[in-house]
């Protein structure tokens, strides 16, 4: 291999490994931004600290007994016997992350999270975009008796099997055009007419539905909130 540096002046030398720095300099830039993340480009990141993430259990359990948060990793788990997360309400048991602080009514916001559900796990919400004008929620995607992600309790399907792995998910919710975007690892699934309503946040976690395993559980990590 030519040696750059043999039979050169010192000032040659310096010259050229400045060259080389600045090249490699900017060949680390270029990778950098190569990687940035096509669906949050151009929103903003919304920070999140431990005040955002407000945790809604069965409210006789200890948080420790349906709730955890190891190595990066939120796991969140309810029980179909389960009590409601109030002693006054009537819902369904669950144990889910309620986003607090960033509640919204224009704009276009964005959820962004990597989630797991383990084998077993079935009749269950697992992520939601609350508010609406004549329902509870404009999103809901729940896994259902066969192991597949699905639109509300219908026949779309968002992952055809959704147990034991890794999934990307991205939920775009452009209140303006009363559009929801549902995007898995990267790729669009799904787009979703709005369902109106004057206030929305997002929520992640399990919410027991119809045909409920005795279980549930999904596992979360690095979620984040954009908007634009």
């Amino acid at each position: 291999m030519m040696n750059l540096f043999s039979s050169r002046s010192p000032a040659t030398k310096l010259l050229l490994m400045i060259m080389l720095q600045f090249i490699a300099i900017h060949e680390t830039m270029a990778s950098k931004s190569y990687h940035i993340d096509p669906l949050t480009r151009g929103f903003h990141s919304i920070p999140l600290n431990k005040s955002n993430l407000v945790l809604q259990r069965p409210y006789n359990v200890p948080e420790n007994e349906r709730y955890s948060f190891i190595d990066g990793v939120q796991k969140l788990w309810v029980l179909k016997s389960d009590k409601p997360h109030s002693p006054t309400s009537r819902t369904s048991p669950r144990t889910e992350i309620r986003i607090h602080g960033y509640d919204y009514s224009s704009d276009v916001w964005q959820f962004e999270g990597y989630f797991y559900v383990p084998h077993g796990t079935k009749g269950v919400s697992i992520m939601q975009v609350f508010g609406a004008a004549k329902h509870a929620t404009t999103l809901m995607l729940i896994v259902n008796e066969n192991g597949a992600l699905t639109y509300y309790r219908t026949n779309i399907v968002i992952v055809p099997h959704v147990y034991d792995k890794w999934f990307k998910l991205n939920v775009i919710h452009d209140v303006e055009k009363t559009r929801v975007r549902v995007y898995i690892n990267d790729r669009l699934k799904y787009e979703a007419p709005g369902r109106g309503g004057k206030s929305h946040y997002f929520k992640y976690g399990v919410y027991s539905n119809r045909d409920a395993s005795s279980c549930m559980e999904s596992r979360w990590k690095k979620v984040g909130i954009f908007r634009k």
